[in-house]
This record gives C-alpha cells, sequence and structure tokens, in this order.
C-alpha cells in the first residue's frame, strides 16, 4: 500500500511542476519569437553587407554609434550576460527590458558593417531580459526569479542554435565552474524546448552539420571496442590544443578590454580604434572572411564553419585570424557573441590538426567546433550534447574525451567575468596552494572569478 506520505510529496511535485511550466510558457514564447526575428535579421545583414562591400568602411562610424546608444540609453546593461549571472547570484536591481531591443539592434549593426561576432550573447540577453521583465510582473521573489532568469538564458541559448537540450544543460553549468544546481533543471528543459518550437515555427532554418566518419568502419580486428585508440589519443591531444585556444581566446579578450579603456582616455574613440584594427588585419590578409559569423563564405574556396568540415577548406592559421579579430572586434566594444566564433575557431583549428596529425578531417572539425567553446565557457557537459544534437551520438565518446581536456587545458579562465568558480580544476596536496590563489590571492574557491588584467 502506498505511503500516504509518498503520495502527498509526489502531488507537490506535480503542482510545483505545473506551475513552472506556466511561469516559463510565456518567457518561452516570447523568447522564441525574438529570437526567430534576430536570426531573420542577421542573416539579411549579412547578406546585404556581402552584396555592398564597402559598407566595411563605415565599420568605425557603427562603432561609434553604437558607444552612443549604450551611453544614452543602456545605462548598466553594457555588462551583458555578466549582468545576468550578477543578478542571478546575488540580487540586485535587476535587468532592464531595454535590453532586448537595445542588444538586438547593436548586434544587427556589428554584422551589418562587418564586425566578428557571434550571436549567442544576443540571444542569451533577451532571454534575460524578457523573463526579468515577466519575474516582475509576476511578482516572484528572488529565488524564483533566479530560476525564472536561468530558464531565459536557456531558452534564448536553445533557440539561437536549435540544440534545446544543449540550452537546459548550459544554463544550469555556466554560473559556476564544476558545480551544477538541479532546482533549475525542469524549468530551464522546458523554457528551451518551448523556445526552439516557437523560433523554427517561423520560417527560420539554423544550420547542418554531419560527420561522415564511421568509427565502425576503421575498427578492424579492435571490433570489440566502441572507439578507435590510436584515433583516441589524437583526440586527447587535440583536445588540449583546443583547451589552450580556449585559454587564448578568453585572456586575449580580457587584456584587450582592460588596455583599450586604459589607454583610450575618449571613450567613443574605443570602437573606432577596435574597427580600424578590424578592417586593416582583414585588409593585409586580402580577404573577408573572417568577418561577420562566418558560418558560411560568400567564395567558393573561402574559409567558413561549414568548409572546415572538408579537407583543405581551412588555412592554418584561418584559427588564429578569426581568434583575433573576434578578440578585437568584442573588447573594443561592439556587441554580438562569443560563441560562434569560437565554432569557427575550433572548427579550423580541428581542421588543422586532423591534416597535420592524419585524422578524420571532418570528425576532427566537429571536435573542434564544440570543444573550444567547452573550454572558454567551461560548460564540457554541455558541449558534449551540443555534439549529440548536432552531429548524432555516434561519436559521443570522442565529443566527451574532447570537451572534458578542452575544460581542463583551458585553466581558471573563461569568456564571463561573472563566473564563480566553484571547485577548483585540479586539487593541491596543500589547500593554502589551490589555483585560485595562484590566479589572485584575494580570491576564494566560491568567490567570483577574477578578470584578467
Amino acid at each position: 500500500m502506498e505511503s500516504p506520505k509518498l503520495a502527498f510529496e509526489q502531488l507537490r511535485i506535480a503542482r510545483h511542476l505545473i506551475r513552472w511550466s506556466l511561469l516559463v510558457f510565456p518567457v518561452s514564447v516570447a523568447v522564441g519569437a525574438l529570437v526567430a526575428l534576430f536570426l531573420w535579421l542577421l542573416e539579411s545583414a549579412t547578406q546585404v553587407r556581402q552584396s555592398n562591400l564597402w559598407l566595411l568602411g563605415l565599420l568605425p562610424l557603427a562603432g561609434v554609434g553604437i558607444y552612443w546608444l549604450y551611453r544614452r540609453y543602456g545605462k548598466n546593461t553594457e555588462a551583458g550576460n555578466n549582468l545576468i549571472m550578477d543578478e542571478i547570484h546575488e540580487p540586485g536591481g535587476g535587468i532592464p527590458f531595454r535590453m532586448a531591443p537595445l542588444v538586438l539592434v547593436t548586434t544587427v549593426i556589428t554584422h551589418l558593417f562587418g564586425g566578428s561576432a557571434g550571436r549567442e550573447g544576443t540571444a542569451v540577453q533577451m532571454g534575460g531580459s524578457v523573463a526579468d521583465y515577466f519575474a516582475k510582473k509576476f511578482g516572484l521573489r528572488h529565488e524564483d526569479k533566479r530560476i525564472l532568469l536561468m530558464a531565459g538564458m536557456a531558452a534564448g541559448f536553445g533557440a539561437v542554435f536549435g540544440t534545446p537540450v544543449t540550452g537546459a544543460i548550459f544554463a544550469l553549468e555556466v554560473l559556476a565552474v564544476g558545480r551544477i544546481k538541479y532546482d533549475a533543471l525542469m524549468p530551464c528543459l522546458i523554457a528551451s524546448l518551448v523556445a526552439d518550437i516557437t523560433c523554427t515555427s517561423f520560417p527560420i532554418h539554423h544550420t547542418h552539420y554531419s560527420i561522415g566518419y564511421s568509427a565502425k568502419e576503421a575498427m578492424g580486428a579492435m571490433s570489440f571496442i566502441s572507439f578507435d585508440v590510436l584515433l583516441l589519443l589524437k583526440v586527447v591531444l587535440a583536445g588540449a590544443c583546443f583547451g589552450l585556444a580556449s585559454y587564448g581566446f578568453a585572456a586575449l579578450s580580457h587584456r584587450l578590454k582592460a588596455k583599450s579603456q586604459q589607454l583610450i582616455s575618449r571613450k567613443w574613440l574605443i570602437p573606432a580604434v577596435g574597427a580600424v584594427f578590424v578592417l586593416g588585419i582583414s585588409y593585409c590578409l586580402g580577404t573577408t572572411d573572417y568577418l561577420g559569423l562566418g558560418v558560411n563564405s560568400p567564395n567558393a574556396d573561402g574559409v567558413s564553419i561549414v568548409s572546415a568540415f572538408s579537407a583543405g577548406g581551412a588555412d592554418s592559421f584561418s584559427w588564429f585570424w578569426k581568434l583575433l579579430l573576434t578578440a578585437i572586434t568584442l573588447s573594443f566594444g561592439f556587441k554580438g557573441g562569443e560563441v560562434t566564433p569560437l565554432f569557427f575557431i575550433g572548427a579550423t583549428l580541428g581542421n588543422t590538426l586532423a591534416m597535420l596529425s592524419g585524422a578524420p578531417v571532418d570528425l576532427f572539425a566537429g571536435l573542434g567546433f564544440i570543444a573550444v567553446f567547452a573550454g572558454a565557457t567551461n560548460t564540457p557537459l554541455a558541449c558534449t550534447m551540443m555534439g549529440i544534437e548536432l552531429f548524432g551520438a555516434e561519436h559521443t565518446v570522442y565529443y566527451a574525451v574532447a570537451c572534458f581536456t578542452a575544460y581542463y587545458f583551458s585553466g581558471h579562465t573563461g569568456i564571463y567575468s561573472s563566473q564563480r568558480i566553484a571547485v577548483s580544476k585540479f586539487h593541491t596536496t596543500e589547500a593554502k596552494e589551490s589555483p585560485l590563489q595562484e590566479i589572485n590571492t584575494n580570491q576564494r574557491e566560491y568567490g567570483r572569478r577574477p578578470a584578467i588584467d
């Protein structure tokens, strides 16, 4: 006979799930629709820029315009994703609803005039802004508001990439290195799923990637093992390289931002100077392949994320040029996300490593795609799931090994300065010699991640 206490507990759980389904539904629909609009505007802006390359010359003026918009209307929204994460960690002044339209418009401007940026940051900021708006309307207390904000992040991420399960895990995993709190598990999953369904109900199409390499065909006499041992060793080495690339991107971004603020006294000049650097480097390289998202190239022989999945689809230093131009673009005040450029960096680096090691090019491009992102955001579980959602489950072992290795080799740094360190990535024999103290002697294990200066 069922215990009355157990039956009562299950009833409370059911009521809890119903309540959160009702709370996150309007947030998810609104975020999904906004992301669909954003993706459409982004695609339109990219097509216009590629057809009118003279627009690149206006990038410095676009940067000044973005500075003015945030100076006039932005207030504390300039912090972007970090503002949302800070609000989740500790209640503050809230997230202004103006963040959503402001980041949408300025990201489209960045891409229209040739900035090297992504889209994840914009989607997550729109999700957080919309979630905060509904939290105020619902009159939620902080603990419930925190969960709704995480659901908004999940909705934005899941919808913009078409990876709803990854979106849910990402929102749970990104807040603190080494710790996941499951109190927002179902709200984040529901939000990400509903937002993705809403987004794809519009005429929006996500890019599809495929890995043709089959591990089963390469096993031979070792068919009783589900993976190629030699290939796995190559994946470990590649994962270390992916982690170092993650570290390089995060460290360079933080350093450039600090130095630009320190050396340029007239703040409106910062984005203009950044634009000059971006255009100058692109001119010297003789290509525009490293501008914009980089998912596809208008040139048949151009370098892009898609081309990186084929042999010869990237140059040996394609990953470095994208890393450099994206770090400059975002550190000097332009808007957009880091994730799609990280996909580009990882896919092209994977292509290069595959050509050097004799590994399958498409597999290593896919591994770099997710692993550099894993190292830069400290979200190895979410990125392993992203590999499954984007490329299929056949190579899950390789996904996990690449993402976990990159996570460790990226060190205690990342692209989000408000991400906290809950658990060190490695332990020393003496507690007082923790790696967190090596980074910042005033940093405690559960304190805020120090910025790299």
